[in-house]
């Protein structure tokens, strides 16, 4: 075994642009073989590398009778993100009806979908002691608002987290799902980690795609536009990260008063245009994502 092996096998080297080995020695950068690395010896040191640096990370499983995993984030709270995941799972339902569609909320720490949702009540456990999910609008619900007292206040952090976090992945009996969309709680905290490093997200790249909300605010008496937040944000960071523009949500009221009286605008005014607006992204996200056998 060459010098660079063994002090590969210890994390210490690094590869060079060129195809030599460098490693640290003694707080200095030192040459420790000067030849050039063959196409094998560099895809070893590569392979090598990547197998230390996962080390530690816990193992992706899918969530069983899922075909599909679908995650609506940002890392800012108060963008719509329980909204247009609630939806976006009514419109994958109401594009193809012959598709099972879930919701998870994972956001333990201000729940919402149970109101969104008009759902109340603790779930009930399966013959294999696994919680069934609450169902209404035809869409199977799962979130932490369904588990702990609507005015208590959770205040986990951490491993607490990660564990309950856990149960609503696992525990679940989801039966057999086509999609499942799962909402995030804003930010990059132990949720958001717990969730990418656990499950397997579908799609042929992490991120589908970019969602314009409250992209334009028309006013309902002489139907002038104001871009109150800006117009185009999305596109343009979309441009900067190499991403695509999903669709555009408006700034309407019609979309917090649906959502707030637990009666979701794609299921109580399907032939609205806001409706309309997440029917297409919809469209749109099923278009980017890999068959499922892939």
């Amino acid at each position: 075994m060459g010098i660079w092996q063994r002090l590969l096998l210890f994390g210490a080297v690094s590869l060079r642009a060129g195809g030599g080995a460098a490693a640290w020695l003694g707080g200095s950068r030192t040459m420790v073989c000067r030849r050039q690395l063959s196409g094998a010896e560099s895809e070893t040191l590569k392979q090598r590398r990547t197998q230390i640096m996962s080390r530690g990370l816990p193992k992706q499983k899918p969530i069983e009778g899922v075909k599909q995993v679908i995650v609506v984030a940002s890392g800012k709270g108060g963008v719509g993100k329980s909204t247009t995941a609630v939806n976006l799972a009514l419109a994958l339902a109401a594009n193809d009806s012959s598709k099972a569609i879930g919701l998870l909320d994972v956001d333990v720490y201000g729940p919402s979908i149970p109101k969104m949702m008009n759902l109340k009540g603790n779930p009930e456990l399966s013959q294999s002691n696994l919680m069934k999910p609450l169902l209404n609008y035809g869409i199977a619900c799962m979130s932490m608002g369904f588990l702990v007292e609507e005015s208590e206040p959770v205040v986990w952090r951490g491993l607490i987290v990660m564990s309950a976090v856990e149960k609503l992945l696992r525990q679940v009996d989801w039966g057999q799902l086509d999609y499942l969309v799962v909402d995030m709680p804003p930010g990059t905290g132990d949720v958001q980690l717990s969730v990418s490093q656990n499950i397997p997200i579908t799609g042929k790249y992490f991120v589908l795609g970019l969602i314009q909300n409250m992209s334009v605010f028309q006013c309902p008496k002489c139907k002038h536009k104001t871009h109150i937040f800006g117009a185009d944000g999305a596109r343009k960071l979309a441009q900067t990260l190499g991403l695509e523009v999903l669709g555009d949500i408006p700034l309407h009221l019609n979309i917090r008063e649906a959502s707030d009286t637990g009666q979701p605008i794609v299921f109580s005014q399907p032939d609205s245009d806001e409706a309309k607006a997440y029917l297409r992204i919809a469209v749109e996200v099923v278009r980017r994502l890999p068959s499922p056998s892939e």
